[in-house]
Formats: C-alpha cells, structure tokens, sequence
C-alpha cells in the first residue's frame, strides 16, 4: 500500500435539514436530458464496445479489472456551524444548473431530465445498440455447479465465529486425513501487522489442540507433521524444509515471522511457493495440508498472475487448502481502516484488500460522485482463496471481522449461509468467465459500465471523480472549482442517461438470465444509475445555489478551525426535476429487497434509500494540523 494522503469524504445522511433557496435558470438543462437523438445516439456504442470486448484477449481483459490499491486517505468528519459575513463568494455570470420552472416538453412528459441539447450534439459519443438474443443463453447456474466426473469440490464457506472454533474444526479435518495415512500440515501466514495479535492466539492454542488430538509429542510417531511459511513481499520458510512434531519448535517457527512493511502480500506466489517446497513429502506417501491464514485478499496483480499456476500445483501434490480468512467486500476490493498520525494530527483511511468476492468487480466501484469508501458485506470470502479451498477440497473458514478501527464497519452484516446459496459467486477460473461473455451480452454491458465507471481505471478517474471535500475557502477559487465539477458532472449525466438506456433495451436479457445473482447485479446497477442520475443534478444545483448566496459561518469554532466547504448528501431535495427519477429509483431499491431479500443486494439498497438524493453544501471543521517539515511515513497495513 502507498502512504501518500489525500482524504476521503464519504456522504453523510443528513435528515431534513434546511436548503437555501436556489435563483437561477437551470430547468434550461433539465428539460433536455433525453433528447431524442439520445436512441439513436445509445444504439451503436454497445455494439461497437462488444466488439471491442471480442477483439480482446482474455490477458488483457483481466488485466484491466485490476484495481490499484488506493493511498491512504485522510478523512475529517464534517462539524455544522456558521459564516464570517466578511466571506463572499464571487458568481460567474451564467449560472451553469439552476432550478427555474420550465415548460412541458416531450422530455418533461417523460420525466426523464437530461443535459442540454448543446452538450449532446457536441459529446463524441458512437450510436449504440445492444441485441437481446432470445435463445442459447446458457445456464450458468448449471455452469458453476458442473464438476468432471470424479473430481470432489471443497466448501468454498463455512462461518465459524472464533479462531478457537476454527482450529477445532481444522484439527477434526486433520485427524480424518490421518485415517488414511501419515500427514503434513503447512501453516503459511500473511506478514502484515494487522495480523501479529492472530498469529499469537493460533501460536498460543495450537498446542493445546494438536496435544488433545494426539498430533503432537512420543504418540505422534511421526504420523503427523507441521511446517510454518509466511509471506509478505517475499516469502519465507520458517521451518527451513524440515516439518517437526515438536509443539516449542512449532511457536518458535511462529514467533519468528516478520512485519513486512513493504505492503505487498504475494499471497499466491507464496501458497505455490509452500506447497512446492514440501511436496516431496507428500510424494512418499504422506498426504498434505496447507493452511492459509491472513485478513486480506492478497496483492491483486500477484493473485491474477499466479493463482491458477498455485492451483495447479497444490493439485499436483494433492494437497488440501484450508483458509482462515475474513469476509470480502461486496463487489468491491478495499476495506479502511483509520489511523490518527502522531506528528500531523491527521486521520488516514489505510486501505486493505479484502475482495472482490469474484473474479471480476460485479458492482459499481463509485458511489455516484467518486470511488467507495463504505463498508459492505459480500457473504463470502475474497474470490482467490475461496477458489483455492474449494479446487482442492478444503475449506474457507470465514471469520468475523470485528477490527475497532474499520471504517463503517459498525454498518456490517453477516448473512445466513442458506439464505445466499442461490447467489454464490462463480468460483471458476478468470479464463473460462471470460470465455462466457461471448455468450451473454448483458454481463458484457455490465462490466463495460462497471469498467467506464470505475474511479481506479487510471484513464477515467478524471472525469469519474467527482469532487465533494477540499472546496477552497477563497471565494473565487470556490467558484473554479465548482464550475470544473459541473462540467464533469454534466458528463457522467450523459453517459449514465447512456447506460439506463442500454439497460433497459437488454430487459429482456434479465428475464432470461438464469443465475439470481446476475439477475440482482442487473437490477442494482440499473437502480444505482437512475439515483445517481438524480444526486448528480442536485450536486450541480446545490453548488450554483451556495455561489449564488453564499453562506456565513466563523472562521473558528472553539478548538476547531475551518478547513474547507464540503457536500453532503440530505433528504430534502431542491429541484423538482429530480424527483421523477427519486421516485423510480426508490420503487426499484424497494423491488431488489422484495426480490433479494437476506442479501447484499437488499442491504445495499438499504443503505442507498437512506443516503438521501438531495445535496447541500457545508463547513468542514477540525483541530489544527501540526506543520512537520518530514512526517514520519503513514504505516502500510
């Protein structure tokens, strides 16, 4: 992880609260935002982007779904208060959204707003169309569950609430592999500091374990070894290719394992790394176990590179993979976790990698304005060590997540296994998921949107970032940047407007569509894209409302300063423009938890349904920051 800062900000749920009025002349904008060339102008791109996607090597396609970690991010949270009157915020002269009654028009009549007639004709956009065959989509529930003859899958989940229980049962999974024959367990940690307390609870109970079970000491006989790696950027062998049957040997091996303050966690590399250091072993007679234990998913460009090259070899040794593993993010790669610096006075959002739950994001990576920053349960564990359990006939313990210090995590929620055993991801190699998108187009317009979306792709962040902190205090730097954040706004309308339409021409699609889980992604993006439609446009307005009357508050507040304007998502709403797409957008949150009821899908349209669509400007305060020339670097997780 990089320690670089820069902050996130989050939307706050406001209730209620009081807007200033708006002046202006914005329903000019509004009443254009489908135009009807807009069809037109939406019936090729898709097309062309499918055969964009055909042209593609499945390499290349992977490649670009790899989500850089982001820097640690500082966070301040928002304190209300009030304006110097000495502050004044200089308007353009035009006002670029505004909130003025406009006449009834075709677009109106649709209750669709769009952007201005001028923005469209001039937008470098292709004509897309997306055909919605309606035979040969293959089942794909069929697809994950089909298994060559003779071949036993693993339990990809099993939720254990402690590493007591978790050991416990590894232990019962050690002795019925004894009953067969002699054993060697590789215990293969993850070197990062958030693990140092883990790995010293499974140190001090191993013992107590093993020696219950007979694993360890004179009855061992020989019968059952044990062998401790650990990985970080590089990957160590602790027990220096010679297992041992002696418990202090053991928790020395384990007591010896660094921090690794590089950040990187090769986690794949070092799973086929252990195996092939003690396969020979296993070669003799004795059968094999490696044991995974980390709280993250692992370096993304690592896993994609090597996950399937560690498969193949723990299938080669026949070894059984069992992970002891946190819960992954929904649909999404990175968890936060907070820290205050010492020297600075500021608070880091540290992201770790824990996700997707797939081999490819299925969700959005923006909450509408910029990248996610929330805290949100997928029900399963992260996509490469769920793979490796079940490919080799073990078992991903999902254990909880109750770390103090991540953010948002006070919103999580554990779902019952039973409940999303219809929406379990696709646990097949990246390859052969890529191989289906040929088959199924409306999964390729997802990802396209996910892709075009997505804050992390280097070539989009630009115009996908929407701005929502560090609005300058200095009245005419404000107005710069409100206008730059308008103008990319009034793009993402655009190609959300794009998107929706393109979705809805593939409803068909969704009804054929055989897996609820693809089902639940099409209802979601669909829904996500019309509130984010209508948050977009309140953003614009709320910003033209705050030039046009600025609001007043003091520099200082008790021990608190001024740092910065900020927006935030509130109930009340400004425009009536808006409300045609709140109202749609809110009946299809509803529907995804009618239809997905007990899952991810219903909590994050939950979650959504509260953020509020309105937006409002306000002061961000805060203790003074300590000016340190050379600040000791934020740690890396």
């Amino acid at each position: 992880m990089s320690s670089n800062t820069a902050p996130i900000a989050e939307d706050n749920l406001l209730a209620d609260d009081d807007i200033d009025g708006v002046s202006g002349n914005w329903k000019s904008i509004a009443r254009s935002m489908i135009p009807s060339c807009i069809s037109l102008l939406v019936h090729t791109l898709i097309l062309l982007v499918l055969a964009v996607f055909t042209l593609e090597n499945p390499q290349q396609q992977i490649a670009r779904f790899i989500a850089t970690p982001p820097p640690p991010e500082e966070e301040d949270p928002p304190v209300e208060v009030e304006l110097d009157p000495e502050i004044k915020l200089v308007p353009d002269n035009v006002a670029l959204f505004n909130a003025a009654s406009a006449p009834a028009s075709a677009a109106a009549a649709l209750n669709v707003p769009t952007l201005d007639q001028q923005l469209v004709s001039k937008a470098d956009v292709a004509e897309i169309s997306i055909s919605a065959p309606t035979i040969g989509i293959p089942d794909s529930i069929a697809l994950i569950e089909s298994v060559p003859d003779g071949e036993v899958k693993g339990e990809a989940r099993d939720i254990v609430g402690s590493y007591q229980e978790a050991i416990d049962r590894l232990a019962q999974e050690l002795i019925w592999m004894l009953d067969d024959g002699p054993v060697l367990a590789v215990w293969c940690f993850d070197q990062s500091k958030s693990m140092k307390d883990d790995q010293q609870e499974i140190r001090d109970r191993i013992k107590n374990v093993y020696e219950q079970l007979g694993l360890l000491g004179r009855s061992n006989s020989g019968a059952f070894m044990t062998a401790v790696t650990s990985y970080g950027g590089d990957f160590i062998d602790h027990t220096k290719r010679k297992p041992t049957a002696n418990g202090d040997l053991i928790r020395k091996a384990i007591d010896s394992i660094p921090v690794d303050a590089s950040g990187k966690e090769i986690m794949c590399s070092a799973v086929g790394r252990a195996v092939g250091t003690y396969r020979d072993l296993a070669r003799r007679g004795r059968k094999m176990a490696l044991i995974l234990v980390t709280d993250e998913s692992g370096d993304p460009e690592n896993n994609v590179k090597y996950l399937e090259q560690a498969l193949s070899v723990a299938k080669a040794a026949k070894c059984k993979i069992y992970v002891l593993g946190r819960e992954s993010m929904f649909g999404y790669p990175f968890a936060y976790k907070r820290y205050l610096h010492p020297q600075t006075n500021r608070i880091h959002w540290q992201p770790m990698d824990r996700g997707p739950e797939t081999g490819f994001p299925e969700q959005l990576q923006t909450n509408g304005f910029r990248r996610r920053s929330d805290y949100a349960s997928s029900g399963f564990g992260p996509y490469e060590q769920t793979r490796l359990a079940r490919e080799t006939n073990g078992i991903f313990f999902m254990l909880p997540s109750d770390e103090d210090d991540i953010v948002g995590q006070d919103n999580r929620t554990r779902f019952d296994l039973e409940a999303l055993r219809s929406y379990r991801p696709d646990l097949r190699s990246r390859q052969e998921v890529y191989a289906d998108r040929n088959e199924l187009p409306l999964r390729t317009l997802i990802w396209k949107v996910i892709q075009d979306l997505d804050p992390y792709n280097k070539s989009a962040k630009k115009t996908v970032e929407i701005k929502t902190d560090r609005f300058s205090l200095v009245p005419q730097e404000f107005v710069e940047q409100a206008r730059q954040e308008q103008a990319k706004a009034k793009k993402q309308l655009r190609y959300m407007a794009e998107a929706e339409k393109a979705l809805l021409d593939g409803e068909l699609l969704r009804e054929q569509e055989a897996d609820p889980r693809w089902q639940a992604n099409y209802d979601m993006m669909l829904a996500q894209l019309v509130a984010y439609q209508a948050r977009l446009y309140e953003y614009g307005v709320a910003l033209d409302a705050f030039i046009a009357k600025p609001k007043k508050v003091p520099m200082k507040k008790g021990e608190t300063v001024l740092r910065d304007w900020r927006t935030h998502t509130v109930r009340q709403v400004r425009t009536e423009e808006s409300k045609p797409y709140i109202d749609r957008a809110t009946k299809m949150f509803k529907e995804i938890r009618k239809n997905h009821p007990r899952s991810p899908w219903a909590t994050r349209a939950s979650w959504e349904l509260g953020r509020g669509y309105g937006v409002d400007v306000r002061p961000s305060y805060g203790r003074p920051y300590r000016n340190v020339k050379k600040p000791d670097p934020v740690p890396k997780i």
